[in-house]
C-alpha cells in the first residue's frame, strides 16, 4: 500500500469478525463488475463474492454486475445481470446468432470474436454494461472492476469515477501457451485466442486507480502491459477463516500430497507437480496425490499415464469451500508447482488450515508464502521433489511449517483489510474526477 492510503487506512485486526464492522470513512453507492463471477469459476468468483461481503460490512451499497454464471449473492447485496450468448455451450457457434442479435453492439461482438477464434467474453460484456450505464450511471459513486480491463471502460470513467483490480496480466498465458505449441498454425491460432490482452494493455495505461492483489500483480502489469506502477496500490486478498482454519481433530494422512488443478496448462505447473510425483512415488508405493479439479487430457496426465501412475492420483471437481478446507487439513503437504501467480489463493488457503506448502517463486507465491513454507524455482522438477520429499520425511519441520503458516494467514490475509484499501482508492478516484 503506498502512504497516501496507508495514512488513512485505519489499522484493523487481520482476522477480524464480520460482526465486529469498521465504517467506511464514506460510505459509497459500489458497483462491482465482472464478466463472470460464480466461485466455481475460479478466483475471480471467490474474489468478487469477498469483496462485495467486505465492502457491504464496511457500510457501503454494493451492487454486482456480471455475465453467466452468476455469483453467490451475498445478503445485502443487489445483482444486475447481463446474459451472453454462451457460444461455448452451442454445438454449432457459428448458427446462433439470430436476427435480434444483429441488434446489439455485443453480441454481434461476441458471435464474430467466438467464430473467428477470438475470445470475446470481456469486450461483449463490457458493451453491455457501457449501454447500460447510459441510464443507470447516476447511481453509483465509483464503479470496481474485476480485472474485465476492456477499452469501454475508459468511456465508463467519463462517466463513473473507475477503479480495477489487477490479479495478473494474461499476457503471461498468452506466452506460456504460444510456447506450448510447436506448429507455425498453432501459433497463430492461440495469438488469436488471447487478442485481448493488446486492449487489456491499452485500459490499464488509461486508468489511474489500480488495486494490485500483490506486488507482483503491480510489477508483471508495469512490466507487460505498460503501465506505470505509481498507478497501481498493493492490498493482499483476504481469506475466509471461518472456513479456512486448523482442526486439530483432524489427523493429517502421512502419505498424502494435495493440489489445485484448475487447467493442464503451462502457467499452472501441472507438469511439473507430475515429474515430480512420478519419482516420489517410485520410492514409496504408500504415496497418493488428491487434486482439486479435473485431470484434463493434457501433458500432465499424460506422464502419469506413462509412468503408470494414474490409480494413484485422485481427481475431484465440483467441490465445496469446506471439501478443499477438510483436504488441506488431512494432507501431509500442499504443493503450489505454478509458473506464476498473480496472488495464490490455494497457498493462502492451505496455510490457514495448518498445511505445510511447498511452492515455486512464480509471481507472488513467494510474497504469500513468506518464510513460513518452502519455495522452489519454478519449473524445476527436481528442486520440487526434493522439496515434498523433506516435508514428508521430517514430521517435526512439517509441523513447525504449518503451524508458522497458519500464523502468517491470521497475521496477513484479511478481506476486511482489502476492502479498506478499495475504499481509500474509492476516495482517490472520486477526488480525482
Amino acid at each position: 500500500m503506498d502512504q497516501a492510503l496507508a495514512d488513512i487506512t485505519p489499522d484493523i485486526p487481520a482476522s477480524g469478525s464480520p460482526g465486529n464492522k469498521t465504517l467506511a470513512l464514506h460510505p459509497r453507492r459500489v458497483l462491482l463488475t465482472g464478466y463472470r463471477s460464480h466461485p466455481h469459476v475460479g478466483g475471480q468468483g471467490v474474489y468478487l463474492r469477498e469483496l462485495a461481503i467486505g465492502l457491504r460490512d464496511l457500510g457501503h451499497h454494493v451492487t454486482i454486475a456480471s455475465g453467466p454464471p452468476y455469483p453467490d449473492v451475498p445478503d445485502g447485496v443487489e445483482l444486475i445481470e447481463f446474459p451472453a450468448l454462451n457460444l461455448f455451450e452451442e454445438k454449432n457457434a457459428f448458427l446462433a446468432l439470430r436476427p435480434k442479435h444483429l441488434l446489439s453492439k455485443a453480441d454481434r461482438s461476441e458471435w464474430l470474436a467466438h467464430n473467428t477464434g477470438a475470445f470475446g467474453e470481456l469486450l461483449a460484456f463490457s458493451y453491455r454494461l457501457q449501454a447500460w450505464l447510459r441510464t443507470q450511471a447516476h447511481r453509483f459513486d465509483v464503479i470496481h472492476d474485476n480485472q474485465t480491463l476492456m477499452p469501454p471502460f475508459i468511456d465508463i470513467a467519463r462517466q463513473v469515477p473507475v477503479v480495477a483490480t489487477i490479479h495478473h496480466p494474461v499476457a503471461i498465458d498468452r506466452g506460456f501457451a504460444v510456447d506450448g505449441v510447436s506448429r507455425w498454425w498453432e501459433k497463430a491460432l492461440t495469438r488469436r485466442w488471447y487478442g485481448f490482452t493488446e486492449m487489456q494493455a491499452r485500459t490499464v495505461r488509461a486508468l489511474p486507480c489500480m488495486l494490485a492483489v500483490s506486488e507482483a500483480a503491480r510489477d508483471s502489469h508495469a512490466a507487460h502491459y505498460g503501465m506505470k506502477a505509481a498507478q497501481a496500490s498493493v492490498s493482499f486478498n483476504g481469506i475466509d477463516h471461518a472456513v479456512f482454519c486448523p482442526d486439530a481433530e483432524t489427523p493429517r494422512e502421512p502419505h498424502l500430497i494435495a493440489a489445485t488443478a484448475s487447467a493442464d496448462v503451462p502457467i499452472k505447473g501441472l507438469d511439473v507437480l507430475m515429474r515430480a510425483f512420478v519419482s516420489l512415488a517410485a520410492q514409496n508405493p504408500s504415496l497418493k496425490l488428491e487434486l482439486i479439479g479435473q485431470l484434463r487430457e493434457g501433458r500432465a496426465k499424460q506422464i502419469l499415464s506413462e509412468a503408470g501412475l494414474l490409480d494413484r492420483v485422485h481427481a475431484k471437481s465440483g467441490v465445496t469451500r469446506k471439501d478443499i478446507a477438510d483436504l488441506y487439513r488431512r494432507a501431509s503437504v500442499v504443493v503450489c508447482p505454478a509458473r506464476f501467480e498473480g496472488f495464490g489463493f490455494p497457498a493462502a488457503e492451505a496455510m490457514a488450515c495448518g498445511a505445510p506448502v511447498v511452492a515455486s517463486d512464480g509471481g507472488a507465491l513467494p510474497e504469500v508464502v513468506g518464510d513460513a513454507g518452502s519455495i522452489v524455482p519454478a519449473g524445476d522438477a527436481v528442486a520440487l521433489e526434493t522439496a515434498i520429499r523433506a516435508v514428508l520425511n521430517q514430521p517435526d519441520m512439517a509441523s513447525e511449517m504449518g503451524a508458522a503458516g497458519a500464523q502468517r494467514a491470521r497475521d496477513v490475509f484479511s478481506w476486511r483489510n482489502h476492502a479498506l484499501a478499495a475504499s481509500a482508492l474509492y476516495e482517490k478516484a472520486i477526488a480525482a474526477c
